[in-house]
């Protein structure tokens, strides 16, 4: 990659990382498992082990460090409101993880929707957004799945076809954890505003590479996880909070009864929720601007742009090597999230990320959860396939090494 004065400071932020400086084998870790769970900078670190130090209690008590502890919770809604460009924390809730958080609503939706109700689901979704709502089949309640279409993009006339007046809710992803398809959204709001359906969107796979604002896409729900941008483990949600007071939740009579608080069930990670704070921030950091959000969006646009850079590196030389297919949109100038799927002739997807391992290169195998695109495109009976992803810390240099450790497998 030429150098670029707007990536200076992503460039150096390699520094920020501690794991970065781990070796095997006499080689320097090079993390392309960033799809799964990105590694975390010193600041978040430092924040989880503040609030430790400082702030270990549970909340809602008339003492310092429980009144400390509930500064971290709404400060930390607040934050992440920002970060999504939603209104304010009254949108946001907490969760263990996205696939606890969207248990959570299919039940309650199990309770509000009728037999013979029906929920459109996508087959080129993340498992986590789509048993939730297929579980929901034993009450009544029909789920019908869009198609894929061959080059690993949604199927917009199967889409409309399906939408009808009994079509409740819309469950999508943003953007596809194999393939980094990345779905038109708007065009699918236009589509459940006709029949007065709500959409809920996965943004697991989308948050950490792009701006988001829910309020311009108008998104009913939004779901995504902290560990995928430089985070702790702790899934988030936004909702509109009048469809969220409506919904018959399951929690106890003790939770409070109203949004975000009533999704929510027994102590949350409150470290872990210091450490999602840090990690807003600390992507804030990259960007100018005259306030928090306006940082947030020119941070996200300028680790856009420098992933995107990259991942399209990987995508061409990995399409230029002999026995290496490669999943997905084959347009190379095409917009998706910085993730590669490929598969490597007569080479299983573990046998090629053991041999990476040895080279000190970080990469999945298998079908990540995205079971059905997997099944669908046919590797899952083979195993799956591997995957790679670019997050803010990887560089050309270890592009250079993916390429090189990939070719020489796929040359055997």
């Amino acid at each position: 990659m030429k150098k670029n004065p707007m990536f200076e400071k992503i460039v150096r932020c390699r520094e920020d990382f501690p794991s970065l400086k781990e070796e095997i084998n006499g080689h320097p870790l090079a993390y392309f498992d960033g799809p799964g769970g990105t590694q975390v900078p010193q600041t978040v670190i430092d924040a989880v082990s503040h609030y430790y130090y400082t702030s270990n209690a549970n909340f809602h008590g008339n003492f310092i460090t429980s009144r400390r502890t509930d500064e971290v919770l709404e400060g930390t809604r607040g934050k992440i409101a920002r970060f999504l460009g939603a209104d304010g924390m009254k949108n946001i809730s907490y969760g263990h993880n996205m696939t606890t958080l969207n248990f959570s609503l299919s039940r309650a939706f199990g309770r509000y929707l009728l037999p013979g109700d029906e929920i459109l689901i996508t087959q080129l979704d993340h498992e986590a957004n789509r048993g939730p709502w297929l579980a929901l089949r034993e009450k009544g309640i029909v789920v019908r799945e869009v198609a894929i279409l061959p080059d690993g993009t949604l199927d917009y006339n199967d889409f409309e076809c399906k939408l009808n007046e009994k079509t409740r809710l819309v469950a999508m992803g943003y953007s596809s954890n194999v393939t980094g398809t990345i779905n038109n959204v708007p065009l699918v709001r236009e589509m459940t505003y006709k029949v007065g359906a709500l959409l809920l969107v996965d943004a697991v796979h989308y948050a950490p590479h792009f701006p988001l604002d829910v309020n311009a896409l108008g998104v009913d729900f939004l779901l995504c996880s902290a560990y995928k941008f430089y985070g702790p483990h702790v899934g988030i949600l936004y909702s509109n909070g009048e469809i969220l007071n409506r919904l018959p939740m399951y929690n106890l009579r003790t939770q409070l009864q109203h949004a975000p608080y009533c999704i929510e069930t027994g102590t949350l990670n409150h470290a872990a929720i210091a450490g999602v704070n840090a990690a807003i921030d600390y992507i804030g950091s990259f960007g100018e601007g005259d306030s928090n959000r306006a940082r947030i969006v020119d941070a996200m646009e300028k680790i856009n742009l420098y992933e995107d850079a990259l991942a399209k590196d990987i995508f061409k030389r990995l399409n230029e090597l002999k026995n290496v297919t490669v999943l997905g949109p084959t347009d190379p100038g095409a917009t998706k999230a910085p993730t590669i799927s490929f598969d490597i002739k007569g080479v299983g997807p573990a046998e090629v990320c053991n041999y990476l391992g040895e080279q000190g290169i970080c990469a999945w195998n298998g079908h990540f959860y995205g079971i059905r695109p997997t099944e669908i495109f046919g590797y899952l009976q083979k195993g799956g396939v591997t995957r790679v992803g670019v997050s803010v810390y990887n560089t050309s240099a270890e592009v250079d090494r993916l390429i090189t450790a990939i070719n020489t497998l796929a040359s055997r």
